[in-house]
């Protein structure tokens, strides 16, 4: 990214030989407006609770149908733009790549899947619960399928984690399992995507393209049997669950313009807005419980996510 022609800055500084004034200025600008970008795509991430709330008379088979199919459409306009089609070509000509690629798009439809059920069932307090435990799921991941070696400050942060989901299992007789659904779901499919040489844009193109004739298929049987929401109730919803490529899409093109500019520990920090908007809706708008148990629990997974956040930015 570079600084408007004629600036008065620049003219300056090109007068004086002063080269490394302007390439911090242009560092300063980029890193400015990474972190612009990453906070929109956090907080529109951090509000989409509201919107499945509000789609929650619709079954969520068919909220995920829409999101996939409108995805698919806006993406797909996107990649008509010049350039940005290639991307896909070199992905689908690669078999170990697609084969990735079938797998994260069953991880990511699940992810999906269980996030709306989540919203659309009381339950964003568990949703909140399973991305702030996802950062540490990845440390284990690395550990079992990469073998990383844990440090220190790792299994500490992993075991404080897990004894706050076993707090909470104890207390509530059940195992938070749509949090550790969620979480294991995300954390895998990070992994995944990690290891293709494909960006995030055209990853999800593809994995939409592949989910679009299920997608399609399973609203013709709604529409056949008389049970499809969308066009049979009001104009207002069916807008809304147009919007879902918009909702789905316009976050992802934020993080990764956000990504290509900022170092990975700053999005790692970032990341933590979505599961923190996701808490506060949960208690505050959702009138989720909240008890002593929870905050006990929480408490313990927040104290690991600042021992992982602040030992990993010491080890960058």
């Amino acid at each position: 990214m570079t600084l408007i022609d004629g600036s008065p800055s620049v003219v300056d500084l090109s007068s004086t030989g002063c080269a490394d004034g302007h390439v911090d200025r242009q560092r300063v600008l980029r890193i400015r407006t990474g972190v612009t970008f990453g906070l929109g795509a956090c907080l529109w991430w951090g509000l989409q609770p509201v919107y499945f709330k509000v789609v929650a008379s619709v079954p969520t088979l068919e909220v995920l149908a829409h999101r996939v199919v409108w995805s698919w459409v806006l993406l797909t306009l996107l990649l008509c733009l010049p350039g940005r089609g290639r991307s896909v070509i070199q992905a689908l000509r690669h078999g170990r790549t697609l084969g990735t690629l079938v797998a994260t798009t069953c991880l990511i439809a699940s992810s999906w899947y269980f996030f709306i059920w989540a919203v659309t069932h009381g339950h964003v307090l568990q949703a909140s619960l399973g991305y702030f435990i996802s950062p540490l799921i990845n440390v284990l991941l690395g550990r079992v399928f990469l073998g990383e070696r844990l440090r220190r400050w790792q299994l500490t942060s992993v075991l404080l984690a897990a004894g706050g989901v076993g707090y909470l299992t104890i207390h509530h007789g059940q195992v938070p399992t749509l949090a550790l659904v969620l979480a294991l779901s995300f954390s895998l499919y990070a992994m995944l995507r990690k290891s293709t040489n494909v960006d995030a844009r055209a990853g999800l193109t593809i994995e939409t393209t592949m989910l679009l004739p299920f997608a399609l298929l399973y609203l013709a049987h709604l529409s056949a049997e008389g049970e499809l929401v969308f066009a049979s109730t009001s104009r207002s919803l069916d807008a809304l669950l147009a919007l879902a490529g918009v909702i789905t899409a316009v976050p992802l093109l934020l993080f990764v313009s956000a990504a290509r500019r900022l170092r990975l520990t700053t999005v790692g920090f970032l990341n933590y807005i979505v599961p923190s908007m996701h808490f506060l809706l949960a208690v505050i708008a959702f009138d989720e419980a909240f008890t002593q148990v929870h905050m006990i629990s929480f408490g313990c997974i927040w104290t690991a996510l600042a021992v992982y956040s602040l030992t990993s930015r010491r080890n960058f």
